[in-house]
């Protein structure tokens, strides 16, 4: 299995090399929509690129610690959804700590909180939202450590392991059934009980400097943000979706752009067949993507400490491909710090996606719908075990990567 992965993590790296080469941004007049952000291709070109590179980008990973102690070292060949995952998931946490105006300068000073969040990401089993955690996560999703993921099992592992890290604390709610509770949404992001609780705990001779523990890092970088007045946990709302049977329905292909112009866009994870994206905004016809197909050694930095971040930041002309070419299967993602900016997104959603098309790509309804079980906010279990076996069995799971409802047609 390792040798089958080694040959396609390599072709997909030559793939990578030539498509350099091939990928210049159109002289087009179209406006270029990116996470909520317009640019005007022909006067706004450096201030466009300035802003792909200041996303995270999370890619191929090789040489680091072999996930569970005997497991890959690499995740090459089958770990682009859970990148693709991690790169919706630092987007919600760049907006929530920096801010959608933040940018990136190669090798300049960035704010502390930018270094704490790169060491959420970082390629060792005691970082949060690691590679080594997801792969492990997945286990309860019925994915076996090197197994390739879709989009609904990605989300399902980022909203468990985000029980755990009380530092970002963020609120992760994934839909079903095509469906937004607002309700529900509101339940989970207004809970009362904002009192610390044990966070990720940490096994025998792990750090717990991490931003994931049961007190913030004692580390240089920030203190832990006071709680709000408002006691409203940042959202980061992701949709399931399938837009069609083989390919994309047509009908969806405007709504699936307005998404894109919407200021709380977190982006959208999809691809093609065993093929993750992670899909940042679109141009005329055409999604603009960062590809997580490009296998880079893991960087180690020690808790505490600045990360060597310039192999986290795309600096190429961002790839484009045709939304017809895109598989059915997505998910959509939002990020709503506050309760207003919430109900701007529902407003939004009610004004450009919902009216103005017959089929719908997805439905926002305000109360839980009566006939499914009642809505229970997930809750971190009092028990003192790693965050990888904070897991029900299989059979207990609401949703599964094989439950989408099939959009009408």
């Amino acid at each position: 299995m390792t040798a089958q992965y080694g040959v396609l993590a390599k072709y997909e790296n030559q793939i990578n090399v030539f498509s350099d080469y091939l990928e210049e941004l159109p002289d087009s007049d179209d406006p270029v929509w990116m996470l909520g952000q317009c640019y005007n291709i022909k006067t706004d070109k450096s201030e466009l690129l300035s802003d792909v590179r200041s996303r995270l980008w999370f890619t191929y990973r090789k040489k680091f610690s072999p996930i569970g102690g005997t497991g890959p070292s690499s995740d090459a060949g089958w770990g682009c959804m859970l990148r693709c995952g991690q790169m919706i998931l630092g987007q919600a946490l760049v907006c929530r700590h920096l801010g959608r105006e933040w940018r990136w300068v190669p090798e300049g000073e960035q704010p502390a909180e930018y270094h704490r969040i790169l060491h959420c990401f970082l390629d060792r089993k005691d970082s949060c939202y690691s590679i080594h955690q997801m792969a492990q996560m997945g286990v309860g999703e019925g994915k076996s450590v090197g197994e390739w993921y879709g989009p609904n099992t990605v989300a399902q592992v980022l909203k468990k392991l985000a029980l755990f890290d009380e530092w970002n604390s963020l609120a992760v709610y994934v839909s079903m059934d095509n469906t937004v509770v607002i309700e529900d949404i509101k339940k989970q992001c207004l809970q009362a009980d904002h009192e610390s609780r044990p966070g990720r705990p940490c096994t025998s001779g792990e750090s717990s400097e991490q931003g994931c523990s049961s007190r913030p890092p004692a580390c240089p970088f920030s203190q832990p943000h006071a709680r709000s007045p408002s006691r409203w946990k940042p959202l980061l709302l992701v949709i399931p979706l399938r837009m069609g049977i083989n390919s994309i329905n047509p009908v969806y292909i405007q709504a699936l752009k307005e998404c894109f112009k919407m200021p709380q866009s977190c982006g959208v994870l999809g691809g093609k067949p065993n093929l993750a994206y992670y899909f940042i905004g679109f141009i005329g016809d055409e999604l603009i993507y960062l590809d997580p197909h490009n296998t880079q050694t893991a960087v180690d930095s020690e808790s505490g400490t600045l990360v060597d971040d310039l192999s986290y930041h795309c600096q190429r002309t961002p790839h484009r491909m045709k939304i017809t070419s895109l598989d059915p299967s997505v998910a959509l993602g939002f990020f709503c710090k506050s309760e207003e900016d919430f109900d701007s997104w529902c407003n939004l959603v009610q004004q450009e996606i919902l009216k103005k098309r017959n089929l719908r790509m997805f439905e926002l309804v305000e109360k839980h719908p009566s006939h499914w079980p009642p809505f229970v906010p997930p809750a971190k279990p009092e028990v003192q075990t790693t965050g990888a076996e904070f897991i029900e069995s299989t059979d207990q799971l609401f949703e599964s990567e094989e439950e989408f409802e099939i959009l009408n047609v």
